[in-house]
């Protein structure tokens, strides 16, 4: 198991953001497919799920499988495996600027670390239910972390 930053915590928000900021247009992943833009924006998706309307909550069969089967898997401490599906809404089909996409995934840890663990612990996840803080971590972290493992930063 890892131990993941805390996105609550400026210590942990600004190891992620040296992270962040070892990253190039240049740089390639060490697995999978998707472009470094590509990857800032489908990290972005977990953020707008939360802050914006742009995707909608799944179908009540739907959400039922996701609290079931898949959540424990996107907010447990194990590890993502390489090359693990993604859900649809997490897919980038389209180009995108890198600067555009490191900036608004700096907005968006900035604005969690900003509102507070307190802000989250029993907030709503559009797939899952009520999320504990830990959980929102948990989520957010593990998420980004494998995909900066991903580009070797």
């Amino acid at each position: 198991m890892t131990a993941y930053p805390d996105l609550f915590d400026a210590a942990g928000v600004a190891a992620v953001w040296q992270r962040i900021a070892a990253l190039t247009p240049e740089s390639r992943p060490l697995w999978g497919k998707m472009s470094v833009s590509e990857m800032l924006a489908h990290v972005n998706v977990a953020y707008e799920m939360v802050y914006t309307t742009k995707h909608p909550r799944p179908n009540p069969i739907m959400r039922w499988v996701l609290k079931r089967i898949v959540k424990q898997k996107v907010v447990g401490p194990a590890p993502y495996p390489h090359n693990t599906p993604t859900a649809p809404a997490f897919r980038i089909s389209d180009a995108r600027d890198f600067a555009v996409e490191r900036d608004r995934l700096l907005g968006y840890l900035q604005q969690v670390m900003n509102e507070g663990r307190n802000s989250f612990e029993g907030r709503e996840s559009l797939s899952f239910g009520p999320l504990t803080a830990a959980e929102w971590n948990g989520l957010f972290s593990k998420h980004l972390d494998h995909h900066l493992q991903q580009f070797g930063v």
